[in-house]
């Protein structure tokens, strides 16, 4: 790594997948780094998916290498992804509609108070609520409220926010995002992309998966492009909209990739 480049905080090396007869990965080399936004774009059934959820632990590859940080590793679960700081933002958001942000922002992660009540965890909720205040405030977040009000009751965007900003919370490392603008209308869709910017100005590695390529065109530092289970481009910014689309459909040849 030259001076001054981002540290590379994630490698996957020639992972490759199959379900039965269907190849859904086959050799693919990606790698992401501090306080960027990588693009991932592909047709339906380009791998996309597949490869997100071997990245974030919840799926293990038939073969290929990951490397955190230099050194090997083997996530077993999303929760060892977690573990080292990956988080990843779902389509269907993940969130418990009838809790409120505060309870949703530490489900799993709730703090307890100290003391002879701490084997009954007896819930910190001042605590939980000074710190998701901090955490919306650092991402400049507006909701109407924190606590007292389920986040069904919220709009899309208010909710992919939410959602967001949970996982901004603990991904110190990398956060994935899966169709992060999906149902969302222009100005929810740009408050979406704009939070992902500010989260990758703290050092996080972001990565997110989108078929809208004025999105990505315009947000992402580089474009990995999936066709059939493998990578074909890996381009940067300055790529137009028509060149993506060119490459996705395979109307234009693979092109050179960024190392």
């Amino acid at each position: 790594m030259s001076v001054g480049a981002p540290e590379v905080v994630m490698r996957a090396s020639g992972l490759s997948k199959s379900y039965g007869h269907v190849t859904a990965l086959e050799g693919v080399d990606v790698e992401f780094r501090a306080g960027e936004i990588t693009a991932i774009v592909g047709d339906n059934g380009a791998g996309k998916s597949t490869l997100i959820k071997i990245l974030s632990g919840a799926v293990r590859p038939d073969s290929g290498t990951l490397e955190f940080r230099g050194s090997r590793v083997q996530l077993r679960s999303p929760a060892e992804a977690r573990e080292l700081g990956i988080e990843t933002v779902y389509q269907d958001l993940a969130l418990a509609p009838n809790r409120d942000v505060v309870e949703n922002l530490f489900v799993g992660r709730e703090i307890c108070r100290g003391g002879m009540l701490r084997p009954f965890k007896v819930l910190d909720r001042p605590s939980m609520r000074r710190r998701a205040d901090e955490q919306l405030a650092k991402l400049e977040v507006g909701l109407p409220r924190t606590s007292g009000l389920a986040v069904g009751r919220m709009s899309g965007g208010q909710r992919q926010a939410v959602a967001i900003a949970r996982a901004a919370l603990w991904a110190s490392k990398v956060m994935f995002m899966d169709e992060p603008t999906a149902a969302l209308g222009v100005r929810e869709s740009a408050a979406a992309l704009q939070l992902s910017r500010r989260v990758a100005t703290t050092g996080v590695a972001v990565v997110m998966i989108s078929h809208v390529m004025p999105h990505v065109t315009e947000f992402a530092d580089r474009v990995i492009v999936l066709r059939h289970g493998r990578k074909v481009a890996e381009v940067g910014r300055g790529t137009s909209t028509e060149e993506l689309v060119s490459l996705i459909v395979g109307a234009a040849p693979p092109a050179g990739l960024l190392t």
